[in-house]
């Protein structure tokens, strides 16, 4: 047999990344023959690495923070997800030219849909956060259907600067958080306000009757958030599911097949 192709995930830090043993797994359940591990890099030395990577015979490689808007400018080629993301999470080598695609918003939708079982058209969405996150989820949520988008962030201004980038893909606004209007039918933080143990500042009647809180961050626990929305009768999912898959679609990228994310998904949540 040839030696496997090469991926990495490539960030900094990065020996936390769960990504190695999801492709594995996916690896080893299409019968794909590929090594992937993790590539730590410098601030400063992104580019390099990857350009290293790539003359090594790199195929792909997965990209987190805080590299992802190096990545976007880095690509010779985008998708229009990723163009739209401002920041790209995959890149796929083809001929020693570099494709950048972000699958995050994509893995967001796949999760709600396919693994919550919730479907988007039609929904009203709350969006807490107006960085990187939060732009890269708003294409794919519009290309599902969704009714409205409404931003919220800590600076409203920078909530409706993110609103008039999307203006013409559909209803889109941003409202100030102090000050926001009525109640949602998925409300979906995309602030890093978990990772610190902080509550965005929102009321407990954002949540409509039957409504879905989805954290994109994830742990062993649920976040404040996610405790907050179940005590105010909101039905909870974190961010795993849409770790595991957004790793699917960048594997559908590099290797033409999409693997089953259930079994995955399972053995990620009994290993946290």
């Amino acid at each position: 047999m040839h030696a496997p192709d090469r991926y990495i995930v490539i960030g900094n830090p990065v020996a936390h990344s769960k990504s190695p043993p999801i492709h594995a797994a996916f690896a080893g359940q299409t019968g794909q023959n590929l090594r992937y591990e993790r590539q730590f890099a410098p601030i400063d030395g992104f580019s390099a690495a990857v350009r290293d990577f790539i003359e090594q015979g790199g195929k792909g490689l997965s990209v987190t923070v805080p590299f992802k808007l190096e990545a976007h400018a880095l690509a010779d080629e985008l998708s229009e997800r990723a163009r739209a993301a401002g920041a790209v999470n995959s890149l796929k080598i083809v001929d020693g030219r570099i494709f950048g695609d972000n699958t995050d918003g994509a893995g967001l939708v796949s999760d709600i849909e396919r693994n919550a079982g919730v479907p988007l058209r039609g929904k009203k969405i709350l969006l807490l956060g107006a960085g990187g996150a939060a732009r890269g989820a708003i294409l794919p949520l519009f290309e599902a259907g969704v009714a409205s988008i409404t931003i919220v962030n800590r600076t409203t201004a920078k909530a409706q600067a993110l609103a008039d980038v999307f203006s013409a893909q559909g209803k889109i606004l941003a409202q100030d958080i102090e000050t926001l209007d009525g109640s949602f039918d998925i409300v979906i933080n995309a602030t890093s306000a978990s990772i610190e143990g902080e509550l965005p500042a929102v009321r407990p009647d954002i949540f409509a009757p039957g409504a879905l809180a989805y954290d994109m961050m994830y742990g062993k626990e649920p976040t404040v958030f996610l405790r907050f929305a179940a005590r105010h009768g909101a039905a909870t999912r974190d961010g795993l599911g849409m770790l595991v898959e957004q790793a699917a679609e960048a594997f559908l990228l590099w290797r033409g097949v999409r693997p089953d994310t259930a079994p995955v998904y399972a053995a990620m949540r009994a290993g946290e």
